[in-house]
């Protein structure tokens, strides 16, 4: 399972999430009049020859710019994060940037694409297009990260740094949707992640402004890691795993009983007159094997 940390803007801090062993570290540029930073390039260069991925986020929209920022600074993934909605939630013309990923595919084949798809914050979800959303994008994407929408968002334009949690019934939806991987994020912290990876079953999780340090005045400070609570939230994550991993192999034994079970009976019908009881203790099998390996699916296996 992914763990991924957002936002590490220095190499100081990117070799600390190196050393705990997070797989994908992400750092955001803020605009496009600042885009060339050497810091932000040592943060991606110091994960060549590791198995930590980096991401980045540019806070721009200009074409020919994010063209230069990513022949600058090579990272594995790009990380795009518009909002894809107006303020009240509304679905806005996804086809420009369907345009801009296909054409950043065919420029920069080996530079994956990250899309983080809005989900409300906890509460009704069920009208938010937030699938609609996914369909449209999942072509041309590799990686979807759902993030919480509140309709104003801290960065007009784009999701994300909220602290707020997702509604999870909408995010295990699209979990189950997405023939990609999805990443949760949206307000996870130490203390919820392993309740909430449990309840969606993403592909990982994500932590930015819960994983901060705290301020004076008890709020997280932008850009300034908290490792202790990183570590905890990698700890989290792992354990959510474990425990998924374990219930992916008693679905598979169970899987495995049943369906030797089918066989035997199968083996043991007569070549002729085969009677009702028979049929239907097969049918039955059938179905109970139906079931368990939708359960088996559903877990991401």
């Amino acid at each position: 399972m992914i763990v991924q940390i957002y936002e590490i803007q220095t190499p100081q801090e990117a070799e600390k999430c190196i050393a705990l062993g997070v797989d994908h570290i992400g750092s955001v540029l803020l605009s496009g009049t600042t885009w060339r930073q050497p810091n932000l390039q040592e943060v991606i260069r110091l994960s060549e020859g590791t198995q930590t991925k980096n991401s980045l986020i540019p806070l721009f929209q200009e074409k020919d710019l994010l063209y230069r920022t990513m022949d600058y600074y090579r990272p594995h993934y790009v990380h795009f994060c518009e909002t894809l909605t107006d303020a009240l939630g509304a679905k806005t013309n996804l086809g420009p940037y369907v345009d801009l990923q296909r054409e950043f595919k065919e420029r920069f084949p080996e530079i994956g694409i990250i899309r983080s798809i809005p989900i409300p914050a906890n509460g009704p979800a069920a009208d938010f297009p937030t699938l609609d959303i996914a369909r449209a994008l999942e072509p041309c994407s590799d990686l979807f990260l759902i993030d919480t929408w509140l309709g104003k968002e801290p960065v007009e334009g784009y999701i994300g740094i909220t602290g707020r949690t997702a509604d999870r019934e909408m995010a295990r939806k699209l979990v189950l949707q997405s023939h990609i991987p999805v990443v949760l994020a949206g307000g996870l912290s130490p203390e919820n992640v392993y309740n909430a990876v449990l309840a969606v079953m993403p592909a990982g999780a994500d932590s930015c402004s819960h994983t901060n340090r705290v301020g004076e005045k008890g709020k997280p400070e932008r850009f300034k890691k908290d490792f202790d609570r990183v570590r905890e939230f990698i700890s989290e994550v792992r354990r959510a795993e474990t425990n998924i991993e374990a219930k992916r192999e008693e679905l598979r034994r169970k899987l495995a009983v049943l369906e030797a079970k089918l066989q035997d009976r199968e083996a043991a019908l007569p070549a002729h007159s085969v009677r009702p009881h028979q049929i239907m203790i097969i049918e039955d099998l059938e179905e109970e094997i139906s079931i368990v390996e939708k359960e088996l699916k559903d877990t991401g296996s």
